[in-house]
């Protein structure tokens, strides 16, 4: 491979990963890890942290950029599907399946909870991305200005299925009258 070439693939590869989203998702999992092991002593505590920090930081960046270039679809509604199914399908596939060649299969429940989980936070970056933060490069804000929309982004996204069903309300409603009316 020419040098040009390897240096275009290599610029194509982290065109596709999200260094945002791959930062704070390995530091809030890290301190999920660090809490959860506190008792442990600290060798072991540090070593999974690390691991941890270095899985999540390769794999949540993909994903997030994924999920970003979906974004751009011309087809809005294809684009969002594969931000809240597609992604997040394809992220606890590859979680089980590592798993399952770890030898460590979780048990069902904890299957499940990890895919709800994946779902909701799957939403939020599509309801944070549409919203114009925790993009990467053109078109993306510094990570600062991020993080100061962050109380506004968690109150909106809170308050999204409301107006969503808000929306709804008079459609229905009106849809009634134009039954009754006949």
């Amino acid at each position: 491979m020419s040098p040009e070439n390897r240096s275009s693939w290599r610029a194509h590869s982290f065109s596709c990963w999200n260094w945002k989203c791959a930062l704070l998702s390995a530091t809030a999992r890290s301190i999920v890890y660090l809490s959860a092991m506190w008792g442990a002593g600290p060798q072991s505590r540090s070593s999974v942290v690390l691991v941890e920090m270095a899985y999540v930081t390769l794999t949540a960046g993909l994903y997030a950029g994924l999920q970003q270039r979906a974004l751009s679809l011309r087809s809005r509604r294809l684009g969002d599907l594969i931000v809240v199914l597609g992604v997040p399908g394809l992220s606890q596939a590859l979680d089980w399946v590592a798993h399952r060649a770890a030898g460590a299969a979780a048990p069902p429940r904890a299957t499940l909870a990890a895919c709800v989980f994946a779902g909701v936070s799957a939403l939020f970056h599509l309801y944070v991305m549409r919203s114009g933060a925790f993009l990467t490069g053109h078109g993306g804000n510094t990570l600062a200005d991020d993080l100061r929309r962050i109380p506004r982004l968690v109150a909106g996204f809170a308050v999204a299925p409301l107006a969503w069903m808000a929306a709804l309300a008079p459609r229905s409603a009106s849809a009634i009258g134009v039954e009754s009316a006949r």
